[in-house]
C-alpha cells in the first residue's frame, strides 16, 4: 500500500508541478463553482417568476365577473410548471420544453415559452450547469491531465526502472490510477458543495447521494479509460490523440446520434399532423352542434328517457349543458388517445436512446442526472397529464354548472334582458381549486435513476478489467 501512495503522490507532484494541468484544473473548478452558483441563481429567479405568474393567472381567474359558465370555459386559465430544486444542478429536458400552457374548454394546447425558442442557438449546445461541467469538460480535463501518466514513462524508459526498483505492475497502475482519481474527485467537489443546501430540503437527500454517486462512477472510469489508452500506448502524443478521439465521440457524438436514430425510428407526428387527424375523428364521434348528428341525436333520446319526459324544455336541467358535458367527455377522451400516443413514442425513443449507453457512459449519466434532478422527459409528461385532468375536472365542472344553475329558456333568449338573467356568481370560480403540480417523489426518481447507475458501474467496473489486464503488457516491456 505504502508503494501505490508513493506513487500517487509523485504522480499528483508532477501535475502540480506542470503549470498548464494546474491552470487548468484550477480553471476547471471555479467554472463548476460558478456554475453551481449562477445555476442555483437561475433557478431561483425562474421559479420566483413562474410563481408570480401563476398566482397573477389564479387571480385573473378568479377576478371574472357573473357570467356565464360557457363564457368562463373559453376565457380558460394559464399554468406554469414548477422547477424542482434539482434543477439548478441538472436542468434537463427543461428549456427544450414549454413551461406554461392555457387551458380552455374543447382543446389540448401544447406546452409553450421553453428556453430554447426565446434564446440563442447556444442554450442548444448546453446550459453552463455543473451537470453539463461534469459531464463534459471534466472528461476532458482527465484526458488532458493522465493521458502521459503511462505512456510517458515509457517513452522516457523510467517505467523499467520503476519496474526494477521493486515496482509491480499492479502498484504502478494503482499509483497512477488513485493520483487521477483524487483530481477527478477535486472537480466533483464543488458541485457537491453546491449540493449540500438542496440536500437539506424535505424528500431530496436520497436524490443528491445518488447523483453525487453516479457522477463519481463515471468521472471514476473516465480516470480508468484514460490510464488505460495511456497504457497502450507507447507515446504520449499517440495517447492523446486517441483519448480525444474517444472524448468527441463518447461524449459528443454518441449523445448526438441518438436522439436523431430514435426519432428516425420511431417518428413523432408533428403537432400539425396531429391536429388534422384530431379534426378528423372529432367529425366522426360526433357534432354537438349539429342538431342531425346521430351521436348526439341518440343522447338527447337517453336524456328524455332518463328524466321521463318528452321534450327537452320539460328536463329539470338545462339541456346545452348536458350536450356541453357529453361533448367535452368525448373530445377529451381523443385528446388522450393521441396523448397517450406521443407518450408511447416517446418513451419508445428514450429505450433506444438508452442502448446507446452501451456505446457512452455519457448517454447512461444524462439519462439517470435528468430523471433524479425531476427535469427529465417523464417530468414533463408527468405535468401535461396532471394539466389535461385538472383542465377536464375544470371544464366539466362549469359545463355542469350551466346545466344546473343556467335555464334552457334563459340560455336560449335573445331579448336584452337574457344575458343578465344567463349569468351566474363569480363565487362559483372563485372557490375553484388552483392547479397543483405534483412531481414524482423520491422513490420514483430513485427508482428511474437506477438503470442509468447500473450501466455506469458496469462502465467502471468493465474500465478497470481493462486496466488490470493491461498490466500483463507492462510486466512485458520489463
Amino acid at each position: 500500500m505504502r508503494a501505490v501512495l508513493r506513487v500517487a503522490r509523485e504522480e499528483l507532484r508532477f501535475i502540480v508541478r506542470t503549470r498548464s494541468a494546474t491552470v487548468g484544473l484550477v480553471l476547471l473548478v471555479l467554472l463548476t463553482l460558478v456554475a453551481a452558483l449562477t445555476s442555483a441563481q437561475h433557478r431561483r429567479e425562474v421559479a420566483s417568476f413562474r410563481e408570480r405568474q401563476q398566482a397573477q393567472a389564479q387571480a385573473a381567474f378568479e377576478a371574472q365577473p357573473d357570467r356565464h359558465p360557457h363564457r368562463v370555459v373559453h376565457y380558460g386559465q394559464f399554468i406554469y410548471r414548477p422547477l424542482p430544486a434539482l434543477a439548478a444542478f441538472d436542468a434537463g429536458v427543461d428549456a427544450f420544453t414549454g413551461n406554461s400552457m392555457f387551458l380552455e374548454g374543447h382543446r389540448q394546447n401544447t406546452a409553450n415559452f421553453g428556453d430554447v425558442r426565446q434564446s440563442s442557438l447556444l442554450v442548444r449546445f448546453g446550459q453552463l450547469t455543473p451537470a453539463f461541467v461534469l459531464q463534459v469538460l471534466a472528461p476532458l480535463m482527465l484526458v488532458f491531465l493522465g493521458y502521459g501518466a503511462i505512456a510517458r514513462e515509457q517513452e522516457t524508459g523510467t517505467l523499467r526502472a520503476l519496474l526494477l526498483q521493486g515496482a509491480t505492475r499492479g502498484q504502478l497502475l494503482a499509483g497512477k490510477y488513485l493520483a487521477l482519481a483524487v483530481i477527478a474527485l477535486v472537480c466533483l467537489l464543488p458541485a457537491v458543495v453546491g449540493l449540500v443546501p438542496v440536500a437539506l430540503l424535505p424528500d431530496q437527500a436520497a436524490s443528491v447521494a445518488l447523483l453525487v454517486l453516479a457522477y463519481a462512477a463515471y468521472l471514476l472510469a473516465w480516470c480508468a479509460l484514460v490510464l488505460l489508452v495511456s497504457a497502450l500506448s507507447r507515446r504520449g502524443r499517440d495517447a492523446l490523440v486517441l483519448l480525444l478521439a474517444a472524448w468527441a465521440v463518447m461524449v459528443l457524438l454518441v449523445p448526438r446520434v441518438a436522439p436523431d436514430a430514435a426519432s428516425l425510428a420511431y417518428r413523432l407526428p408533428t403537432r400539425l399532423e396531429t391536429e388534422v387527424a384530431i379534426q378528423r375523428d372529432l367529425r366522426q364521434i360526433g357534432d354537438s352542434h349539429d342538431p342531425d348528428d346521430p351521436h348526439f341525436a341518440a343522447f338527447k333520446q337517453q336524456v328524455l328517457q332518463r328524466y321521463g319526459v318528452q321534450r327537452i324544455e320539460d328536463l329539470p336541467v338545462n339541456y346545452k349543458g348536458l350536450v356541453a358535458v357529453e361533448g367535452e367527455r368525448l373530445t377529451s377522451g381523443l385528446f388522450d388517445r393521441y396523448a397517450a400516443r406521443d407518450a408511447a413514442l416517446q418513451q419508445g425513443q428514450n429505450r433506444l436512446v438508452r442502448t446507446f449507453s452501451l456505446l457512452s457512459p455519457t448517454v447512461a449519466l444524462r439519462q439517470l442526472s435528468a430523471a433524479v434532478s425531476g427535469t427529465d422527459l417523464a417530468a414533463h409528461q408527468r405535468f401535461l397529464a396532471q394539466a389535461e385532468r385538472y383542465r377536464y375536472a375544470l371544464v366539466q365542472q362549469l359545463n355542469q354548472l350551466q346545466a344546473d344553475a343556467v335555464s334552457l329558456a334563459d340560455d336560449s333568449a335573445q331579448d336584452p334582458g337574457a344575458d343578465q338573467r344567463k349569468r351566474v356568481s363569480s363565487a362559483h370560480w372563485q372557490q375553484m381549486p388552483a392547479f397543483a403540480f405534483r412531481p414524482a417523489d423520491s422513490s420514483e426518481r430513485l427508482e428511474a435513476g437506477l438503470p442509468g447507475l447500473t450501466t455506469l458501474m458496469l462502465w467502471w467496473l468493465a474500465s478497470l478489467g481493462l486496466l488490470a489486464l493491461s498490466a500483463r503488457r507492462l510486466g512485458a516491456m520489463r
